[in-house]
C-alpha cells in the first residue's frame, strides 16, 4: 500500500501483532543483556503497621550461593527519600526504615545464584517487629486520635488544598434546589498480564556511579529524576532501556521506580548485576493501585435545572506514602472538572490521605473515573430532584457546540466539540424510547430493570503543570513552575530510502508502530514497507522527555504531531533531491507513490530512494546552502499547555475529546445477580487515526471499567490484611464480558494538534462505571435504593435490598 503526502491512508493491521502470535514477543523477561546476573527476591512486611526493632540477616548472607543481602541500614546508607510532587515530613524509601507501613513493604532483598536460592535464603532473614494500630480506612485516618503513619507529620493529611472560582455563595444562596451527594470510588488494579520486571547494574566508575537498568517500565519520564535524586545521581547518569514488548500495563508499571532503585543497591553490594521478576501475590500486595476516593458533591441548581455552582470535597486514600507522581489523581482533571457541563462557580477541596494501605499511582482513566463516578451520580440526583429524565438534564447543562473553544472555570479549554449531536446519536442508536417503553413492560412484569447514562469529556495530552497545584502560589518559586505536553520523535532515511522512526512513547500494547508508521508514510508519500517504527526506549540514545511515556493518551495528539513536524523536514530536502534530479524547481515537485513527481506531470518522476541516495552519496550534487542530512528530530510543545496562574487555573490537558454512553442492566430478583444487558457508546476522539485501533481501545477500556464496576476491589480488612491472589479479587473474563455492544463515532478534529487527533485510549474507563452505577439506580429505584459506592454485585445488591424498607413486589 502507498500513500499521497498527507494523512496516514487506510486503517491496516497492526504490525505488532505476527511476532506475538509466534512466540517471538520480546520481554523482559526473554532477554539477558547482561552476562553473570543473579536474581533477587524480596522479603516484606507481614504488618500493615508496625516498628522495625531490629533486623539480623547473618543466616541469610552465610546461605549457599547468596551474594548479597541488604536491609533498611543499606537502604538509608547509600539511597535518600524519593524526591515528593509536595513538601511533606512524609520520606519515602524503597524499602521500610523506621517502620513498616502496609502489607508487602519490602523490607530486604536477597541476591542469589537463582531464584530458589534466593527464595530459601529469603526465609532466613529475622526480623523484630512491634506492631502497632493500622487504620486503612480514610475516613478514620482524618480523625485526630487516628493512628499516625509518619511521626514527623502533624496528621495523616499529606495534602490539603482549597480553590475557589466564580461566585459559589452567591450561586448557592439564590439557588431553586441544592442537591448533595456523598460517593466513594473502590481501590482496583490493573491487573496486567506481565507483572514488575527489573534488570539492575551499580556501576563505581572513576567521575562517580552509574545505574543501567533494564525495566517493563512505561513511564511518565518524570520518574527518571525522581529516581536519580534518590540514587543520589544525576539524571544523566541513570541510563534507563525498556524492551519493545510490555505485556501490559494501564498505567500501574509507572510504579515500578522503587524497585529499580532498590535492584540497583542490590546490585551495588552484590558487585553484579540483578534482576527481580515479580509474581502476582507480590504484584497484588505492594505494586500499586488507583486511589480509593471518598467525595461530597452540592451543586447549585436553578428551577429549570441548570447547575450554576459545584462544591467538590475529594478525599483520596493514596496509601501509605505520597509517592510520586501522587497526589497526580487529585489534580489530573482539574480542568474538566465540571465535565460537560456549563457550571459557572466551583469550590474545590482536594486532600490526599496516608493509610496503612499500598501506596497509589497512575489507573487507566487516571483520576476520571473517580471524578466522573461522582459527578455523575449527583447528575442523576439532581434530574430526580428537578423531575427530569436523566438525558434531558444533561442536554440542558451541555456546553453547546458554538461555544468552543469553551473555558472552564478551572482554566480548562475545550478545544472542540458537539456534546449534543453526540448525545443524539446515541439516543437513535439505542432507540432510547423503545428502552422505557421496554423498561415499563419489565416493572410490570416483576423485573429490575435499569437503563443508565453517563456523559464525560474525555482529557488527553496531559499538562503536567497540574501538580503544581498541590503546592499553594505562593509558595510556588517564581520561574520555576512547571508546564508541558511535549513529545519528542526522530526520523531518518538511509541510503536505499529506507525511513527509520524512533519513538520514545513506550508502547504497551496500544498499536503505536502501527499508527507511526501509516502517519509517517502518509507525510512522505511512501508504501509502509518503507517505514520501520522502532519502540524500544533507551534514555541513552532515544528522544525523550520528561513528560514522555504512554499516559493519559499522548500518543494520538502530541506524537503524531511531532512525526508530522519531523516528516515535513525531511520531505523538504528529499524534494530539494528530487528537484535537482528531475532538473525543476523543489516547489514543482511532491512525493507520492514512493516518489518525487513533478506535480502538474507526474509521468516525470524520480524514486524516492533515489533522492535519498543522492543526499547520501554525491551531496555535491544539491544546491548550495541545502543541508546533507536525512534525519530530523522534532519536539511538538503546544503552546496552550503553560504552568498553573497565581489564581490557580489550568489547562490540565491540551485535547479534550466526549464519551456518551448508555446501559441496560437486569438484576435477577431472587439470586440478585446483575447481568449488563447492552452498551451503546458514541465517542469523539477528533480526527481517527485507525477504526480498527480505536475500537480494540473502546473495549479494552469497557473491560477494565466492567472489572471495577461489578466484580473488583482490593479489599482491606480492618486489621489492615489485603486481598492477594485471584481467589478473592475477581477479575472479569471473556464470560463475564459479554454484552450487547453498539459503537459509534463522531469526529471533531482538534485545532491544536497536526492531524486533529485527540486521545481515546481511556473514555470508557472512566464512563462505564457511572453509566452501570447509573442503570443499576434506575433498575432499584422502585425499591428504594440508591448506588452510591461500587463495585456491584450479587452480594452488595443483595445487602441494599434487604437494607431497603420500601422493597416490593413490582
Amino acid at each position: 500500500m502507498t500513500a499521497t503526502m498527507g494523512r496516514p491512508g487506510p486503517p491496516t493491521a497492526r504490525i505488532e501483532d505476527p511476532a506475538l502470535l509466534t512466540g517471538r514477543g520480546r520481554f523482559l523477561d526473554d532477554l539477558d543483556p547482561l552476562p553473570g546476573t543473579l536474581t533477587a527476591a524480596v522479603v516484606r512486611s507481614p504488618h500493615p503497621h508496625a516498628r522495625i526493632r531490629g533486623v539480623n540477616l547473618e543466616r541469610a548472607r552465610r546461605h549457599p550461593g547468596v551474594a548479597a543481602v541488604i536491609g533498611p541500614d543499606e537502604v538509608t546508607a547509600t539511597l535518600r527519600p524519593f524526591p515528593l510532587s509536595v513538601k511533606t515530613p512524609m520520606p519515602y524509601y524503597p524499602t521500610g526504615t523506621d517502620k513498616v507501613r502496609f502489607v508487602g513493604e519490602p523490607v530486604a532483598v536477597v541476591v542469589a545464584k537463582d531464584r530458589y536460592l534466593a527464595e530459601d535464603a529469603a526465609e532466613l532473614v529475622e526480623i523484630d517487629y512491634d506492631p502497632l494500630p493500622p487504620v486503612v480506612d480514610v475516613e478514620r485516618a482524618l480523625l485526630p486520635d487516628s493512628p499516625r503513619l509518619h511521626e514527623g507529620a502533624d496528621s495523616n493529611v499529606a495534602t490539603d488544598r482549597t480553590f475557589e472560582f466564580g461566585d459559589v455563595d452567591g450561586c448557592f444562596a439564590t439557588a431553586h434546589h441544592v442537591v448533595k451527594g456523598k460517593y466513594t470510588f473502590p481501590r482496583y488494579s490493573s491487573t496486567p498480564m506481565e507483572c514488575y520486571a527489573v534488570i539492575a547494574q551499580w556501576q563505581d566508575e572513576a567521575d562517580g556511579p552509574a545505574v543501567q537498568a533494564w525495566a517493563n517500565f512505561h513511564g511518565p519520564f518524570s520518574m527518571v529524576p525522581v529516581l536519580a535524586g534518590a540514587l543520589g545521581v544525576p539524571a544523566s547518569r541513570v541510563r534507563l532501556m525498556i524492551p519493545s514488548d510490555n505485556g501490559g500495563s494501564f498505567g500501574i508499571k509507572a510504579g515500578i521506580y522503587p524497585y529499580v532503585a532498590l535492584m540497583a543497591l542490590a546490585s551495588k553490594h552484590a558487585g553484579r548485576p540483578v534482576r527481580w521478576t515479580e509474581d502476582r501475590i507480590e504484584h497484588m500486595l505492594a505494586s500499586s493501585a488507583g486511589s480509593d476516593r471518598v467525595m461530597w458533591f452540592e451543586a447549585a441548581v436553578s428551577a429549570d435545572g441548570k447547575v450554576r455552582a459545584l462544591s467538590a470535597d475529594l478525599v483520596d486514600n493514596v496509601g501509605a506514602y505520597l509517592r510520586p507522581p501522587e497526589p497526580s489523581t487529585l489534580y489530573r482533571c482539574f480542568g474538566n472538572i465540571t465535565g460537560a457541563y456549563t457550571i459557572d462557580a466551583v469550590r474545590i477541596r482536594s486532600r490526599a490521605v496516608v493509610t496503612n494501605k499500598t501506596p497509589t499511582g497512575l489507573n487507566r482513566g487516571f483520576g476520571g473515573q473517580q471524578l466522573y463516578f461522582g459527578l455523575e451520580r449527583l447528575m442523576d440526583k439532581i434530574a430526580g430532584v428537578c423531575g427530569l429524565d436523566p438525558v434531558e438534564l444533561r442536554q440542558r447543562n451541555f456546553v453547546g457546540s458554538e461555544a468552543f473553544p469553551y473555558t472552564t472555570p478551572t482554566g480548562g479549554i475545550y478545544d472542540s466539540g458537539d456534546y449534543q449531536r453526540a448525545m443524539d446519536m446515541l439516543l437513535k442508536n439505542a432507540d432510547y424510547q423503545a428502552l422505557r417503553e421496554h423498561q415499563r413492560a419489565a416493572r410490570e412484569r416483576g423485573e429490575y430493570y435499569g437503563i443508565g447514562v453517563a456523559t464525560i469529556v474525555d482529557p488527553s495530552a496531559t499538562n503536567i503543570g497540574y501538580v503544581s497545584l498541590a503546592t499553594p502560589a505562593e509558595q510556588r518559586t517564581a520561574g520555576r513552575g512547571k508546564s508541558g505536553s511535549t513529545e519528542h520523535v526522530r526520523v531518518s532515511v538511509d541510503l536505499n530510502g529506507i525511513v527509520s522512526v524512533l519513538l520514545g512513547t513506550v508502547p504497551q500494547g496500544q498499536g503505536h508502530a502501527t499508527v507511526a508508521q501509516a502517519v509517517v508514510a502518509g507525510q512522505l508519500g511512501l508504501p509502509l514497507d518503507q517505514v520501520r517504527p522502532v519502540v524500544e526506549m533507551d534514555t541513552a540514545t532515544t528522544p525523550w522527555t520528561v513528560t514522555s511515556g504512554s499516559y493519559s493518551s499522548r500518543f494520538a495528539p502530541l506524537l503524531t504531531s511531532a512525526l508530522v513536524e519531523a516528516s515535513e523536514k525531511l520531505a523538504e530536502t528529499v524534494k530539494v533531491a528530487g528537484a535537482t534530479l528531475l532538473d525543476v524547481r523543489p516547489d514543482e515537485v511532491e512525493l507520492a507513490d514512493g516518489q518525487v513527481r513533478v506535480r502538474d506531470e507526474p509521468e516525470r518522476a524520480a524514486p524516492f530512494r533515489h533522492a535519498a541516495g543522492l543526499v547520501h552519496w554525491d551531496p555535491g550534487a544539491l544546491p548550495e546552502g541545502t543541508t546533507a542530512r536525512l534525519y530530523e528530530e522534532a519536539a511538538f510543545t503546544p503552546p496552550q499547555s503553560k504552568a498553573a496562574s497565581r489564581s490557580d487555573q489550568i489547562n490540565s490537558s491540551l485535547c479534550y475529546g466526549f464519551v456518551a454512553e448508555l446501559v441496560t442492566v437486569r438484576i435477577d430478583a431472587e439470586t440478585r445477580q446483575l447481568r449488563l444487558d447492552q452498551v451503546v457508546t458514541v465517542h469523539d476522539p477528533g480526527t481517527i487515526l485507525n477504526h480498527t485501533l480505536l475500537e480494540g481501545q473502546i473495549h479494552g477500556a469497557l473491560a477494565h471499567a466492567i472489572g471495577g464496576s461489578m466484580f473488583e476491589e482490593m479489599r482491606y480488612t480492618d486489621a489492615g490484611q489485603p486481598t492477594a491472589t485471584f481467589m478473592d479479587y475477581l477479575c472479569p473474563t471473556t464470560a463475564e464480558t459479554r454484552y450487547a455492544l453498539n459503537s459509534d463515532h463522531l469526529e471533531t478534529p482538534s485545532p491544536l494538534t497536526r492531524l486533529g487527533a485527540k486521545g481515546c485510549g481511556e473514555g470508557s474507563s472512566m464512563s462505564l462505571p457511572a453509566a452501570i452505577a447509573g442503570a443499576v439506580a434506575d433498575a432499584l429505584a422502585p425499591a428504594g435504593v440508591d448506588i452510591t459506592t461500587l463495585p456491584l454485585h450479587g452480594n452488595v445488591l443483595n445487602e441494599l435490598l434487604n437494607g431497603s424498607d420500601s422493597e416490593r413486589d413490582l
